[in-house]
């Protein structure tokens, strides 16, 4: 990684210290419109690089909008991709790289089960630099694309180390165009990254696996990803308040840039849990609703706001497993503890989560996305689809646990 105000401008450096002599650069629509795309390729083209551009990556990309993609591209012949954007243009780089590498084989035979087949890479990928816009996804620094289901109306994930980029250029300048909303909703999947990372249940009290090659990529927590869940959650608790509302704070920019980066080191490698597999049904199963900030044709729910509609009702329900752990993580984001015990906390980083998503602006509950209770059955299946997440809770976790939970944050 390279982290910094500037950091863009070596690109081209990078890639010809590499040997590469042409790339993919993979970019969606609105930032062509700002001309980011157009600057970085005369970067790179500038270092003797040859550059294509694929400028409609789905926000919130699927199985078919990658396939579709990889389809246009198939005659394409480059040395390296550059993904270019928030964790949808990175991951749509991720995918291309996959799909245009080892052409045949259709995305759901690598999706994670139950879902997909879950077969893995069958070999090495070309070099792939992602350079992020958005302090969020964390995709820069994670070996997984996350990806909406066609037909099923459901999202998950793609997991293999093969999908870890080569190089991360961050540059929190890059950030300074996002609108208040899309910078509130990409907060709040750092911030949830890092509080399901330094809560999952700890890699020494899982099962042993059969094999060495059994062993999923994450894996609990563990003494590496507390340091960066912790660093993550001052960031955070810090900056993202800032950033939202003052766009133009470097400074705050600069903290949520390496709070995304931070949260990503320690998610990828620890796991997530409740909050991400609620939401990934109700990001599947939105009917008509339209996000502020984001210039889409479809309905959509941002991912950061989906997993953050139901965060506080998830740790309230992992509290019991290890409060030390959840008031830890609430005072890194800014409460205060002074009288607050074990005994009487377990609301204490809810409660902190709900403000911070007050004064952000962001969404009360599932309710703010169109979602009733008659939706629960559909909610409930669908975050129980999502295993590979679920084995990371510090509590076994039921269907009327995930009702509860889901159901408790509709009204909240």
């Amino acid at each position: 990684m390279k982290f910094g105000v500037g950091a863009t401008r070596e690109i081209g450096h990078e890639l010809r210290k590499a040997g590469i002599s042409s790339v993919l650069l993979v970019t969606d629509p609105l930032l062509a419109e700002l001309g980011l795309p157009a600057h970085v390729a005369k970067q790179i083209e500038q270092e003797g690089v040859s550059v294509a551009v694929f400028d409609r990556a789905r926000v919130e990309p699927t199985d078919e909008s990658c396939a579709e993609a990889a389809r246009e591209l198939r005659s394409l012949q480059v040395d390296g991709y550059v993904g270019l954007g928030g964790g949808s243009s990175i991951d749509t780089a991720k995918m291309l790289n996959l799909l245009l590498t080892h052409p045949g084989r259709p995305v759901r035979d690598y999706l994670n089960a139950p879902i997909g087949a879950g077969s893995p890479i069958p070999g090495p990928l070309k070099p792939l630099v992602a350079v992020p816009t958005t302090a969020g996804s964390g995709s820069e620094c994670t070996a997984m694309v996350a990806l909406g289901v066609t037909g099923l109306k459901v999202k998950t994930g793609i997991s293999d180390l093969r999908l870890l980029p080569s190089l991360a250029l961050v540059d929190p300048v890059n950030t300074l165009t996002l609108p208040p909303a899309v910078t509130a909703s990409s907060g709040y999947d750092v911030l949830t990254h890092a509080c399901e990372s330094y809560t999952a249940r700890a890699y020494d009290r899982r099962p042993p696996y059969p094999t060495p090659g059994d062993r999923p990529l994450y894996i609990g927590a563990n003494p590496i990803s507390d340091v960066w869940a912790e660093q993550a959650l001052e960031l955070v608790g810090r900056y993202l308040r800032r950033a939202v509302l003052n766009p133009d704070d470097l400074e705050a920019r600069t903290g949520m840039s390496r709070a995304a980066s931070f949260a990503g080191m320690g998610f990828g490698n620890a796991g997530t849990h409740i909050p991400h597999a609620c939401a990934y049904p109700i990001a599947g199963l939105v009917r008509d609703y339209r996000p502020d900030g984001y210039q889409v044709d479809h309905a959509m729910v941002p991912h950061g706001a989906a997993v953050v509609s139901t965060a506080a009702a998830a740790f309230e329900f992992t509290y019991p497993t290890s409060p030390e752990r959840h008031l830890r993580a609430a005072e890194l984001l800014g409460a205060n503890l002074a009288g607050v015990t074990e005994a009487n906390g377990a609301d204490v980083l809810p409660a902190t989560l709900r403000s911070i998503v007050a004064d952000t602006g962001g969404p009360a509950g599932p309710a703010d996305f169109g979602y009733t209770t008659k939706d629960l059955p559909d909610l409930v299946e669908g975050a129980l689809k999502q295993q590979r997440l679920l084995v990371c809770c510090p509590r076994d976790v039921a269907p009327h646990d995930l009702k509860r939970i889901i159901a408790g944050s509709m009204s909240a």
